[in-house]
């Protein structure tokens, strides 16, 4: 009965974002897009490379490469050479994807509101701890 619960909340949660009041700008990107320009924007201050994104979303060389490459087609993001190793690009964030991240975070944030709308700060931490220990409950080994 809860993952039945957990599945249709996150449909709604789905349901949700399109009808967001930047729907239409952010559909210029695709989910991964997403995660991966929050990513970049999270590690703003540090130089991050493809073996990173590779590393941390668990994805292939060639998934890397074929997502970098359509980011980098639509404008979201460039590699730029460094100067210790020419052979290295680092990934940077564009000012179109900076514009695209305040949005996406906007309409998180407002979902976010929803969600908890009338749940006191107690509840809102104890309902996190179950859906931490959920996570860890069903995760292998």
């Amino acid at each position: 009965m809860i993952g039945r619960e957990l599945r249709s909340l996150n449909n709604l949660i789905r349901r949700y974002f399109e009808f967001t009041t930047h729907k239409q700008e952010i559909e210029a990107i695709t989910g991964n897009n997403g995660w991966i320009i929050g990513y970049l924007a999270q590690n703003h201050d540090r130089d991050i490379y493809q073996k990173d994104l590779e590393r941390h979303f668990t994805i292939t060389r060639s998934t890397a490469s074929r997502v970098l490459s359509r980011m980098e087609q639509k404008g979201l993001i460039q590699r730029q050479p460094v100067a210790r190793d020419a052979r290295l690009k680092k990934i940077v964030l564009t000012e179109k994807a900076w514009r695209l991240k305040g949005l996406m975070r906007e309409d998180i944030v407002q979902m976010e509101q929803t969600l908890v709308r009338g749940f006191s700060e107690t509840e809102k931490k104890t309902l996190y701890s179950y859906i931490q220990r959920m996570k860890q409950n069903i995760q292998p080994g």
